[in-house]
């Protein structure tokens, strides 16, 4: 009979029964999903909440510290005495000596790391590429105490490849080479920036596409005209964004420097170190901070470049 006269219920009717039943269940769908909804939204995020805590303990918070006691007396006053010491005499020598060591280091690390990325896109030898691919992934890092007491044991004064050397007959220490010297320095940064550098360009040239090499060959042009034209341009955003990796890295590292050097080579990273462990005059305390100021400003610079470039880069890699 319920159904006799519902199916009697004239349909304008029904439409209202439907309009007023219609509303009420998406409403208490939409009630309840609202709290889900947050949910997954805030769950989509709690994946990286580790690594902005170990970002804001171990970046932000330092490096807030270190500006604002860059521009502090001993007695916690504001004075720009500490940023004019860092400007002056040993230390202005300290960032010209990094700076020098970085960009000779960076450089010839990229160039060569670039070549030998080239040679790997290019190879058919898969086991080769994995082979090289891996060890470059552990050189890339090794440094610290480890890596400056193998160049030592090697190229050291009385070092396995100096024996050898000076038993052939041509003793590298006899030609002004030394291990100790900022020379010695590039040698040992570049055991650990190339490798570096072929991991993050192969990515970019692993991106060059055959079929503009082939395009550029159909209109005429040999393979170097090809490289000139297309090749170069197209990897040189990649190129100067890992240059700035490659910079930063040399600019900021200290323990292979320490060891090797005793202190004898005037960077930034080992006159910071010197005024840590307490070498300072009177009133000085905070010179260190003013240092590590200096060393955010150039790293800053280099990142936005760095940025700026990978922007670019990317544009060719979709």
């Amino acid at each position: 009979m319920a159904v006799t006269r519902l199916a009697g219920v004239p349909s304008p009717a029904r439409s209202r029964i439907g309009a007023d039943r219609g509303p009420a269940a998406p409403g208490r769908r939409s009630r309840g999903g609202r709290p889900r909804s947050r949910v997954a939204r805030l769950l989509r995020f709690a994946g990286i909440v580790p690594f902005v805590a170990y970002f804001a303990v171990f970046l932000v918070v330092p490096s807030v510290s270190v500006v604002s006691s860059a521009f502090e007396t001993v007695g916690g006053n504001f004075t720009w005495a500490n940023i004019t010491a860092a400007l002056q005499g040993t230390y202005l020598v300290s960032f010209e000596k990094s700076l020098e060591l970085s960009a000779i280091s960076a450089g010839l690390s990229a160039v060569l790391g670039t070549v030998v990325a080239i040679a790997l896109a290019s190879t058919a030898n898969v086991a080769a590429r994995r082979v090289v691919t891996s060890a470059s992934a552990v050189f890339a890092n090794t440094g610290g105490l480890p890596l400056a007491f193998a160049f030592i044991a090697s190229l050291g004064n009385f070092g396995i490849v100096t024996k050898v050397l000076s038993a052939m007959g041509w003793n590298p220490y006899d030609h002004g080479f030394s291990i100790y010297t900022l020379t010695g320095l590039v040698v040992v940064y570049c055991y650990f920036l190339l490798p570096l550098m072929v991991l993050v360009m192969l990515p970019a040239v692993d991106g060059l596409r055959r079929e503009w090499f082939e395009a550029a060959s159909l209109l005429g042009a040999r393979r170097r005209d090809a490289w000139r034209h297309v090749g170069i341009p197209v990897l040189a955003p990649a190129f100067l964004a890992a240059l700035m990796v490659l910079f930063t890295d040399a600019f900021a590292a200290y323990a292979t420097a320490a060891a090797l050097t005793n202190g004898s080579i005037p960077i930034v990273p080992i006159q910071i170190g010197s005024l840590i462990e307490g070498n300072v005059l009177a009133g000085q305390q905070n010179v260190g901070d003013a240092l590590g100021l200096g060393m955010i400003v150039v790293v800053a610079v280099a990142a936005t470049l760095y940025a700026r470039l990978q922007h670019r880069a990317a544009r060719w890699q979709r």
